[in-house]
């Protein structure tokens, strides 16, 4: 006699094995900041392997083309393919596409508290850009840290608002791959907090290595802190918003803002 279809054992929830987590984590960050460390060490090996660190020179926000429409093309739509892994880790914390809007409300990446949000991302930018300029400067005196140039693009009309793009690009990357996403999964996997905390700062670390070791320790710093913030408030648009403020700052430099 054939067993009931309402009584048959049913196979476990999608995405809610150890192994579907792990490929979960796995696959996220092969198609992000996964890959973004790995180019990091071989930048890295190589920088040393052409000689001194400090003589290595790291440019952020690189023309992609010599003509200026498809420059500017080129960086928008590399904007907008970088924010997929996004999508993907939100549509993986939430299950469905239909409960994309409730994992975001879960884990803080909405606008119901805008001014706690606001206040304290910037206090955030305010110690975070302290101890980095610090770090960096440290880096560089100790010839440990490369030169590194925030952006090699040329004055265009759409240079400001393309840079303000990729800031925010890197801030929800970062912040809800790294924090939200990977805290989420790697606990999930049964991993206890004090581990997360450091094996997820140590990571936000590593995809900065191409830059030298100065930025390397001021992201492992930065990671601690954000992570941390996250487990207790529960809300990821402080360090959304932060690290923006960090990201903007560095692309468009002092002399744009002082005119």
């Amino acid at each position: 006699m054939s067993t009931p279809a309402h009584l048959a054992p049913r196979p476990p929830a999608f995405g809610s094995t150890r192994a579907d987590l792990w490929l979960q984590v796995l696959l996220v960050l092969g198609v992000s900041l996964g890959a973004s460390a790995l180019y990091a060490l071989l930048s890295l090996a190589e920088h040393l392997a052409r000689g001194p660190l400090s003589e290595a020179q790291a440019t952020m926000n690189p023309p992609l083309s010599l003509q200026p429409l498809f420059d500017l093309l080129r960086q928008l739509t590399g904007i907008a393919l970088d924010l997929v892994p996004v999508l993907l880790a939100l549509y993986l914390l939430a299950g469905s596409a239909g409960a994309l809007g409730t994992v975001r409300r879960r884990i803080g990446l909405d606008a119901r508290m805008p001014l706690p949000d606001l206040g304290l991302g910037t206090v955030l930018f305010l110690l975070m850009g302290l101890g980095t300029l610090a770090l960096y400067g440290a880096g560089r005196a100790l010839g440990v840290t490369a030169e590194v140039s925030t952006s090699g693009l040329a004055e265009h009309w759409w240079t400001v608002p393309v840079l303000l793009l990729s800031a925010l690009r890197h801030a929800l990357v970062e912040e809800v791959v790294v924090v939200a996403f990977l805290a989420d999964r790697l606990t999930r996997i049964g991993w206890s907090w004090p581990v997360v905390l450091v094996v997820t700062a140590l990571f936000r670390g590593s995809y900065h290595l191409y830059q030298g070791i100065g930025p390397f320790l001021g992201n492992v710093v930065m990671g601690l802190v954000f992570a941390e913030l996250y487990r207790r408030t529960g809300r990821v648009m402080p360090l959304v918003v932060a690290h923006f403020l960090l990201d903007a700052v560095g692309f468009l430099g002092a002399a744009r803002f002082l005119g």
